[in-house]
């Protein structure tokens, strides 16, 4: 099974580009996570793949989804994208509007299902927690809001599987503070990243992989 773990830096998360079978190809956040708990199954046939970028904004994913996705054939796409939408807006005025957004996100799926009608398509929430460098400009990040319930809807209409993480990110928050989830508001710690892997094995074994 072919799995691509596609988006910004929380699933880049410091990957080396050189070896994708590496463990240091796999970064050090949720995705290495992932890999290291699917692997310890006695049979496995996983292939998985970051292609995580930092800085990258829905634009970019799909400016890039034929090298990074259609060109892999897989059978797993599994996207996590939209705090930069928002963030980029608020320090550069660089941001994806969330019309924009949404009709960039149905142009990702449509043609990627196109090509790839039996893919597997998870679409994670993106998240934002207040603390640290957020935390000045956290009614600003509130817009991500809008764009949490657009990735829902769209994973609806698509029949993709969605992911909600926003409300277990402020549970874990409200029991161990904020930056000991999420160091600048947004990264994951590896308290967060180990919670996020956690619930997307979770969801992939109870959906996908039964």
């Amino acid at each position: 099974m072919k799995i691509v773990m596609y988006g910004d830096s929380i699933t880049d998360a410091g990957r080396s580009w050189e070896n994708d079978f590496d463990i240091a190809g796999y970064g050090n956040g949720y995705v290495s996570m992932v890999v290291k708990k699917l692997l310890l199954k006695e049979k496995n046939d996983y292939q998985i793949y970051n292609r995580g970028v930092c800085g990258n904004r829905i634009v970019d994913l799909y400016a890039r989804v034929k090298a990074d996705v259609w060109n892999l054939e897989p059978d797993v796409l599994s996207v996590l994208v939209g705090v930069n939408d928002v963030w980029h807006e608020i320090l550069t005025r660089n941001g994806v509007d969330l019309e924009r957004f949404e009709r960039i996100y149905r142009m990702l799926l449509d043609d990627t299902k196109k090509r790839f009608p039996n893919v597997k398509i998870i679409l994670m929430e993106p998240f934002v927690l207040k603390c640290s460098v957020v935390e000045e400009s956290y009614e600003h990040f509130l817009a991500l809001r809008e764009y949490q319930k657009v990735i829902k809807e769209i994973a609806n209409d698509y029949d993709c599987i969605f992911i909600p993480f926003q409300e277990m990110l402020e549970n874990a928050a409200e029991k161990y503070g904020a930056d000991e989830i999420l160091s600048d508001g947004v990264h994951p710690t590896d308290r967060g990243a180990n919670l996020i892997a956690e619930e997307w094995i979770k969801i992939f074994q109870a959906k996908i992989d039964k």
